[in-house]
């Protein structure tokens, strides 16, 4: 392998990397808007992940919302813990 060839070799590998890292990029910037708009064309969702909490390694906590309603589920430790439904905290 002559010096030519080294060159031609490391320059390959950097375009390549280069263009992984140009797709990646792409990828974080415009696909969490593309796949809004796409979801958004199949029609409203039911279910819906407000957010969610790592409490520690096994515990994590969801906030859900079904239809109008947001409940909260405690997940792990092979079992899930859903918060009892209040009859008077009606919006």
């Amino acid at each position: 392998m002559n010096f030519l060839d080294l060159v031609r070799a490391v320059f390959g590998l950097a375009f390549t990397l280069g263009l992984i890292g140009i797709v990646a990029w792409a990828a974080r910037r415009y696909a969490p808007q593309l796949l809004a708009k796409l979801s958004a064309e199949r029609g409203a969702r039911r279910l819906q992940v407000v957010e969610t909490l790592v409490l520690d390694p096994a515990r994590r906590l969801v906030l859900v919302r079904v239809d109008d309603e947001e409940r909260l589920i405690l997940l792990g430790e092979g079992r899930e813990l859903i918060e009892p439904r209040q009859q008077g905290s009606e919006k």
